[in-house]
């Protein structure tokens, strides 16, 4: 199945959960399609360490400000993102599709998870996935994740932000982050993603992280072992 294709479809699949009888340790055996979830050798998410300084490629961001649409899929939340926003790695454009919200963060660095994690999801043709990722940690107040938060639907459907906000705003100011290749972190765990993961997290309100909280517990796969890839860390 193409790599985009697969993330889109993720969410259609057969029923799966963090936890319990459907949970990650049974994933593999849920669907056919997910044999890589236990198979595979480039999982995601992993622990950020041991890491290999570099100069990376170049990396612009160009998000356009929009009314996001909030979705609560019952697995995770989510906002959708209109055509036209961006990410450049190097020459290649990777067009922005949703931003995913997890619960703690999926990553880890240096063995610590932080409270939640946004993954900004985007593509390039069929097979090709590029996964931005930022960490959240409990303390100022950041107004996009506010309003963001305090749209999301509690149960199943989605709601409209009441005025645009800019997800540059969701960046952090210090620009040093890991580079890795991995996998999707839901079924079916398809292999060869981009992972950028800004080092620096980004502070929001614990009371925004609670809204998330009450909504889903956890929806954070357990963290996958490394192997023999390189992990890279470099400064934008």
């Amino acid at each position: 199945m193409p790599l985009a294709s697969s993330w889109a479809s993720a969410q259609e699949q057969k029923p799966w959960t963090y936890d319990g009888t459907e949970g990650p340790d049974k994933w593999a055996e849920l669907d056919p399609a997910n044999q890589i979830c236990s198979t595979g050798a480039e999982q995601s998410p992993v622990d950020l360490k041991k890491y290999n300084i570099a100069a990376l490629e170049p990396i612009s961001f160009d998000w356009k400000p929009q009314l996001f649409s909030i979705v609560n899929n019952g697995r995770s939340v989510y906002a959708t993102v209109a055509k036209g926003s961006s990410t450049k790695l190097g020459e290649e454009e990777f067009a922005l599709k949703q931003i995913v919200f997890h619960l703690p963060s999926e990553h880890a660095v240096e063995g610590i998870r932080q409270a939640m994690e946004i993954q900004f999801v985007h593509t390039l043709g069929a097979k090709r996935l590029l996964m931005v990722s930022v960490l959240l940690r409990p303390g100022d107040k950041n107004d996009v994740f506010f309003a963001m938060m305090a749209k999301a639907p509690g149960k199943l459907g989605t709601q409209p932000l009441q005025n645009p906000v800019d997800a540059m705003a969701l960046l952090p100011k210090t620009r040093s982050l890991f580079r890795y290749r991995g996998s999707l972190t839901m079924p079916p765990c398809t292999e060869n993603v981009d992972w950028l993961v800004f080092a620096e997290p980004v502070e929001v309100l614990q009371s925004d992280i609670d809204t998330f909280k009450q909504i889903f517990a956890m929806n954070a796969r357990p963290l996958q072992p490394m192997n023999r890839r390189f992990l890279l860390k470099g400064v934008l």
